[in-house]
């Protein structure tokens, strides 16, 4: 692995302001026209949301993670992706670096919603 600079120093107050939530995923289906995204719904206790993200190629069975728990940055705006809106992003290790990728998530089962930071 050929390791990355890091990034520019943020302050606290920036970092403070990522919204990163544990959420269990339920379902991860196809999405149309799309060769690298799947539509996760997942459940953050309080409400459900759809998330999109670039699984299809980096997994043998994307639908392999339904049932898990993960952590997803949840403030960002919705974004609308091939005609589906995407409301946050899986948060997810290894893909910025050309590793094969996986979840992060928490080491137990933590309610769904729980905030990391």
């Amino acid at each position: 692995m050929k390791y990355a600079p890091i990034k520019d120093e943020i302050t606290f107050d920036d970092f403070s302001k990522i919204d990163i939530r544990v959420g269990l995923i339920e379902e991860v289906s196809e999405v149309a026209k799309s060769d690298k995204l799947m539509k996760l719904t997942v459940d953050f206790g309080d409400h459900k949301r759809s998330i999109l993200a670039g699984i299809k190629q980096e997994r043998e069975n994307p639908k392999e993670i339904e049932g898990k728990q993960a952590l997803f940055v949840v403030n960002l705006p919705e974004r609308k992706m091939v005609g589906e809106v995407s409301q946050g992003m899986l948060f997810d290790i290894g893909y910025e670096d050309k590793l094969q990728p996986c979840l992060a998530c928490p080491e137990s089962e933590m309610p769904n919603g729980a905030r990391a930071g």
